[in-house]
């Protein structure tokens, strides 16, 4: 960490790294995992609040947390979508009865989320979404589409934008629901396959499922402010973290360009060393960005920044192995399983860096009307 370290602070790093070490074998399965993170309070440390089964420490100790769960490559996380993006939400526009209802599950792991924002025809474009909710007795049947849908397949609930005003366009009549996955019948997802030979992602169908009206948040028709708003909890810590595993995959892609013989190559090694400062750059901006709101387009800088960086990486990991970049890990004749190295699988799903949360052109576009005060774009 780059800023005001206390004696204290390392001491929790030093608790952090121990804890780790103790409990990193004792992953299981993603589920499981979540549930050693939540036994030992780890989920939620950042929402400012405790008392949920969760405890609450500075932003400082918030990076250290991060940082030392990306250098000793813990699990992948299953639950950040509920922890990062739901729970500051709830915190910030749910009733109390929200809270104590879904914070704490979210807090323990025990409850899973996924996030019913994108759609075919709309994709980044949130004002565009047409999946309806329509307003019955106890609450509300929900029918439309959502796809590129992260982590759907295992998650116990969705929250979902959609229209509770019919006729309504564009940001207006949009609300902010909370719906159960487990509704046979009435939600389909359908994985999507991707040319990694993984299914991060899913289409999900919503043919008259069931949303309870307690679970309404924010109030009907402020979906758009609500939604606004945990946009803004996507990036902040999470970024610096983001960084720590960036850089360690540039180590692997250095390692395989000394190995290959690339490293000797002037252009190549000029190419490295812009891929590090580049990388530099980012933390700098990120730590000077840390815990403010002030800057609106700081967000988008750093989306624009770290997906075109990590998209030049993924290349330059396939330029420095040359021809054997082409050959996989294992045979890839037809019927066999589909795999794929370390490097490889970064260069193929890096190609979604600069479409998924919120893709460059909707990036730009914020950029230019909520900082640089240009015409709004004409829709539709």
């Amino acid at each position: 960490m780059d800023f005001g370290v206390t004696s204290e602070d390392e001491a929790f790093r030093r608790e952090v790294r121990g804890w780790l070490a103790e409990h990193v074998g004792d992953a299981g399965d993603r589920r499981d995992w979540e549930r050693v993170l939540g036994g030992g309070g780890w989920i939620g440390i950042g929402w400012g609040v405790e008392g949920y089964g969760n405890r609450a420490v500075g932003l400082e100790r918030q990076v250290v947390w991060a940082e030392e769960y990306a250098r000793v490559r813990a699990p992948a996380r299953s639950g950040h979508i509920g922890e990062k993006l739901l729970a500051p939400t709830l915190i910030a526009h749910g009733s109390e009865e929200q809270k104590n209802r879904f914070l704490p599950p979210i807090a323990s792991g025990d409850e899973l989320w996924c996030q019913g924002y994108s759609e075919p025809g709309a994709g980044s474009d949130l004002a565009g979404i047409r999946t309806e909710a329509v307003r019955e007795a106890d609450g509300y049947r929900i029918s439309g589409q959502k796809i590129w849908t992260s982590l759907a397949h295992e998650a116990d609930w969705c929250f979902v934008l959609a229209r509770t005003e019919a006729g309504s366009r564009r940001h207006r009549g949009l609300s902010f629901l909370l719906v159960p996955m487990d509704q046979p019948g009435r939600i389909e997802v359908r994985p999507i396959r991707q040319m990694t030979g993984t299914s991060e992602f899913n289409e999900v169908f919503f043919d008259g499922a069931h949303a309870r009206a307690e679970h309404l948040v924010g109030g009907e028709g402020n979906g758009w402010q609500v939604a606004m708003s945990l946009l803004g909890f996507e990036r902040g810590v999470s970024t610096l973290a983001q960084q720590v595993g960036f850089a360690q995959e540039l180590g692997q892609v250095v390692e395989a360009a000394v190995a290959s013989g690339a490293a000797d190559d002037p252009v190549v090694r000029d190419l490295l060393v812009r891929q590090w400062a580049e990388l530099r750059t980012m933390r700098w901006n990120a730590l000077r960005t840390l815990g403010s709101s002030a800057d609106q387009g700081a967000p988008s800088v750093a989306k624009l920044m770290w997906g075109r960086w990590h998209q030049r990486l993924g290349e330059l990991a396939m330029r420095v192995r040359g021809a054997g970049a082409a050959v996989g890990p294992g045979d890839w004749s037809a019927g066999s399983p589909y795999e794929l190295d370390a490097l490889q699988h970064l260069f193929l799903f890096s190609r979604a860096d600069t479409i998924y949360g919120g893709s460059d052109e909707i990036q730009r576009t914020i950029i230019a009307e909520r900082v640089l005060g240009l015409p709004r774009e004409a829709k539709g």
